[in-house]
């Protein structure tokens, strides 16, 4: 019976541009409610998620897809109290991920910081988690260990098999399609612990709008923008508009280049000048930028009565008076 029912939406959204349709928020929402329960043929799921994809997803259908796929979030991960989200699924291609260095510096605010994340198969990226590990830190995959790092170091990277098992199990089937689906966007909107604030990159031109508007539709608080690779991370060199959106409302502020000039790219990314940055052995204009930039969108993201002048002051004091030996070995 599920199986004749998921047949009808695949029609809906299969049949072109004359006489198909898009779901509605509900549609939506029931479609992908059947589609994680298992209850469609393998078939019907590659269909589903392949014809979205050329067609491109709407916000109503989007909003639809994270009220179902929330519906299979780990439910402990809310008895955690969390200031800011963090899905860092990008990875990244040409720059390391200064976004790391931001984020330690929130966490010496005493704010507490949930990172997740996957690794998709065949796209030669530097994940966080790789980042992270490389610099020491463990993934926490339980609850009593992601309590345990809050309380330690005040921030937590978990893997999406943990958070949310069957929405990690639709971006691996990346490996079959050699396409992305909407699971990608997905996961950045999951918001799994219910944070204060859930902060939201994205690569494609518009993708920041849809973002904002499945916020409007769900009544959240987020803050979307083009980062660097799609990744949590304004690069320092072109203009960056931050959507925050609160209330139903979305406001624009823009952050400026920093970086008047362009720099190389690095022959290859390498983890270890994360270190010697925050340290101050080396002094990286790019990555220094990166930070200052990321870290003054987390500010605002966090209290959107900012204006960018004053984000950005917060962001250098706070760069300033860091933990010099923090990340030592």
């Amino acid at each position: 019976m599920s199986e004749q029912i998921f047949k009808t939406y695949l029609q809906a959204i299969g049949k072109g541009h004359r006489s198909g349709r898009t779901l509605t928020q509900e549609e939506a929402f029931d479609a992908m409610s059947l589609l994680l329960a298992g209850k469609v043929t393998p078939e019907q799921r590659g269909a589903f998620l392949m014809l979205l994809r050329v067609r491109e997803e709407t916000s109503e259908e989007i909003a639809g897809f994270l009220q179902a796929t929330r519906a299979y979030n780990n439910p402990k991960l809310k008895q955690l109290k969390i200031d800011l989200d963090m899905p860092c699924y990008a990875g990244k291609r040409r720059h390391l991920p200064w976004l790391i260095l931001a984020m330690l510096c929130i966490v010496q605010m005493g704010k507490k910081v949930l990172i997740h994340g996957t690794d998709e198969p065949d796209t030669k990226r530097l994940y966080v988690s790789d980042a992270l590990t490389q610099l020491g830190y463990n993934i926490a995959n339980s609850i009593p260990e992601i309590e345990r790092t809050l309380e330690l170091r005040g921030f937590a990277y978990s893997d999406l098999s943990f958070i949310n098992s069957q929405l990690d199990d639709l971006i691996k089937l990346r490996a079959q399609f050699g396409l992305r689906s909407c699971a990608n966007t997905l996961s950045r909107m999951l918001n799994p612990a219910d944070a204060h604030t859930s902060l939201q990159g994205v690569y494609h031109r518009g993708l920041d709008s849809k973002h904002a508007k499945v916020a409007r539709l769900l009544n959240e608080r987020t803050t979307a923008f083009r980062g660097d690779a799609g990744e949590l991370e304004v690069n320092p060199e072109r203009a960056c508009e931050l959507l925050m959106t609160q209330n139903q409302e979305t406001k624009i502020l823009t952050i400026p280049a920093v970086n008047e000039n362009w720099s190389i790219k690095p022959r290859k990314l390498d983890v270890q000048l994360l270190r010697e940055v925050w340290s101050g052995e080396v002094v990286d204009k790019y990555g220094i930028g990166a930070t200052l930039s990321t870290l003054s969108a987390m500010l605002i993201a966090m209290d959107n009565s900012l204006s960018f002048e004053t984000a950005a002051n917060e962001a250098l004091e706070l760069w300033k008076h860091r933990n010099l030996n923090l990340l030592k070995l």
